[in-house]
């Protein structure tokens, strides 16, 4: 396809699998395009020659002057926008788009929008369970898995519940969501950005366009911005006020509650820890602005036995409650898996924690705290584990140079009522070839012990 000087080139720049699914969407309308990609072997470059060897394909540090033909660059979150040739392109008049924006062009259903630090998949993946549960026909997608413009090749949802990550929100204009979060704000990816306002930033528009939105009333960033009239609902872990959702303990149980309204007993839920209690009231307020019946809600909410990799529970051994919480890949949510099973433990439990892998620039003081009110002990691994240890205060501290080791040195550590914990508050690829991998290893592990 050779370029043409029309108002309708576009250029995917980053391959992989969320700009392989934005080069078929472009192909299948019919409209001019060529990709580029700064890895000299990009993943996904044989599928895009075979099945559309007309496009251009541009390998290598990116030409200013090719981008610049493009009216719309379409980015790939792996792409940082800052970069001199694509802000060199945006200068000569390109507009920047992503896999979000194309897709919301095409539909006309409501988009439930969930981002957040952390538990953004656990929530989304909990709403889309409730819009089943009352028979809608759902579609759950973004950054949870299926790329959204995969979900054209099926006829539109009624309802769509998305993941966005903050890549994602960077190049997404046309969100205009039904009901949009943050469910919470901590640092991440901050090798990406310049700096934690610039993070916030990228979350925070989301909330661009929302008819209506559910804030976090624990966490003041999530609040966000906004005219008068947009309709806002919330949750915490206090005392509900009216209209919000929260908790309200009586004789002895803690219910889920909306207002002085008890609605669920927290016994009755599968997934444990206080940060999974806030999952829940995320979700029964995101569900409650969609419009989703609340006995459909409190039904899919008593089934939901969690995501892989996420506080999962794997198996009891001599006492000891092992858990995989592999997607804990930034300290926050490290934090929040240490305080949420800590506080489930019997007395005299305690925790030991497996962590470490490529901290992506992160500090790990915020562990210390959680490690000393709930550790045993602390087994580290990978490139950044000594730092991690280090940061983490006078606790009992073990390296290991495998997962098998890792474990087998918990396991060791560990005393009946303890928890065995893989929370690593680090990336995986420094060993693994992502994080359901890393999971997968420890899963394996303590079915060997």
């Amino acid at each position: 396809m050779g370029l043409i000087a029309s108002d309708q080139f576009k250029i995917v720049v980053g391959l992989g699998k969320t700009g392989l699914a934005c080069a078929r969407f472009l192909a299948k309308k019919g409209v001019p395009f060529a990709v580029a990609d700064s890895r000299e072997q990009p993943p996904g470059a044989d599928e895009l020659r075979q099945e559309m060897p007309d496009v251009e394909l541009r390998c290598g540090e990116f030409d200013p002057a090719f981008l610049g033909r493009a009216d719309e660059l379409i980015l790939s979150p792996g792409v940082a926008k800052d970069q001199p040739a694509i802000q060199t392109a945006v200068a000569a008049g390109a507009s920047l788009s992503g896999d979000i924006d194309l897709f919301c062009r095409e539909i006309s259903a409501p988009i439930i929008a969930i981002t957040g630090s952390n538990a953004k998949s656990t929530v989304t993946s909990l709403v889309g369970e409730m819009a089943a549960a009352a028979g809608i026909d759902v579609g759950v997608c973004g950054n949870i898995g299926t790329p959204v413009l995969e979900m054209l090749e099926q006829p539109e949802k009624a309802l769509y519940v998305m993941e966005l990550s903050s890549f994602q929100l960077e190049t997404t204009h046309e969100l205009r969501a039904e009901v949009a979060t943050v469910l919470n704000i901590s640092p991440d990816h901050m090798d990406r950005y310049e700096s934690f306002q610039d993070y916030y930033q990228a979350k925070h528009r989301i909330f661009r366009g929302a008819k209506a939105v559910v804030v976090n009333r624990d966490d003041q960033l999530t609040m966000p911005l906004l005219p008068m009239g947009v309709p806002q609902s919330g949750f915490h872990l206090g005392k509900p006020d009216l209209k919000l959702f929260g908790l309200i303990k009586e004789d002895g149980e803690t219910w889920l509650a909306l207002g002085l309204e008890k609605l669920l007993p927290v016994s009755a839920l599968k997934i444990r820890g206080s940060h999974n209690m806030a999952n829940a009231l995320a979700a029964l307020a995101l569900g409650q602005q969609a419009g989703i019946p609340m006995p459909a809600m409190l039904q899919a909410l008593q089934a939901y036995t969690g995501l892989r990799h996420r506080c999962e529970w794997v198996a009891e051994k001599n006492g000891v409650v092992f858990f995989n919480d592999s997607k804990g890949t930034n300290v926050g949510a490290s934090v929040a898996a240490l305080n949420g099973l800590g506080e489930t433990l019997p007395d005299g439990g305690k925790l030991v924690l497996i962590a470490g892998g490529d901290g992506k620039g992160a500090e790990f003081t915020e562990l210390a705290e959680p490690l000393q009110r709930y550790g045993r002990g602390l087994v580290y691994l990978g490139t950044d584990g000594a730092r991690l240890a280090g940061d983490c205060g006078d606790i009992d501290k073990q390296s290991a140079d495998s997962m098998e080791s890792a474990v087998q040195q918990a396991a060791t550590m560990a005393r009946a009522g303890d928890i065995v914990l893989l929370s690593p508050a680090c990336a995986s690829f420094d060993m693994f070839s992502g994080f359901p991998a890393r999971g997968e290893a420890f899963v394996k592990a303590v079915e060997a012990l």
